[in-house]
C-alpha cells in the first residue's frame, strides 16, 4: 500500500530538489511568471503559496523562514514588500498553473506558473535593464 506519499521525487535527490525549488521560487518572485515542466510547476505552487502567506504575516520570524527556504535576500525583500501588500486581502490561491503544450526535443508537458494579479512589466525587467546598461557601456567605450 502506498500511504503517506506526498510529493513527486522528480528523479532528483532531496538536496537537489530543495535547491531547485529554492531557485525556481526566487525566479518566480523576480519575474512573476516562469515556464517549466508541468510536474515541477504543480510542485512549486504550494511552496510559493506558503511563501506569500509568510509575506502577508510580515514579522521577523516569517522573513527568516522565507530566507531559509528561498536563499535569496533580494527575492525575499520583494516578496515581503510587494507581494505582502498586493495579496493582503486575498485568502490563498496566489499562483496559477497554465498548461502550455509540449516541449520540442523530449515532448515533456510544459506549463506556465504565474502569480495571480501579476505585474506585466516585471517579466524580463532586470534583463532589459542589464542589456541597456551593457549597450551604454559599449557606447562609452567606443
Amino acid at each position: 500500500m502506498a500511504h503517506a506519499i506526498a510529493h513527486r521525487k522528480l528523479n532528483r535527490t532531496s538536496a537537489h530538489r530543495k535547491a531547485m525549488f529554492a531557485n525556481m521560487a526566487a525566479s518566480l518572485i523576480q519575474h512573476e511568471q516562469i515556464v517549466t515542466t508541468l510536474p515541477k510547476a504543480k510542485e512549486l505552487k504550494p511552496i510559493m503559496d506558503k511563501l506569500v502567506t509568510l509575506a502577508k504575516k510580515g514579522d521577523l520570524a516569517s522573513r527568516r523562514r522565507a530566507i531559509a527556504q528561498v536563499r535569496s535576500k533580494d527575492a525575499v525583500a520583494k516578496l515581503f514588500e510587494v507581494f505582502g501588500e498586493r495579496y493582503k486581502d486575498r485568502n490563498g490561491g496566489y499562483t496559477r498553473v497554465l498548461k502550455a503544450g509540449f516541449r520540442h526535443g523530449d515532448n515533456a508537458p510544459v506549463a506556465v506558473i504565474e502569480l495571480v494579479d501579476r505585474d506585466e512589466e516585471a517579466k524580463g525587467k532586470e534583463d532589459r535593464a542589464r542589456h541597456e546598461a551593457e549597450l551604454e557601456a559599449m557606447e562609452d567605450y567606443e
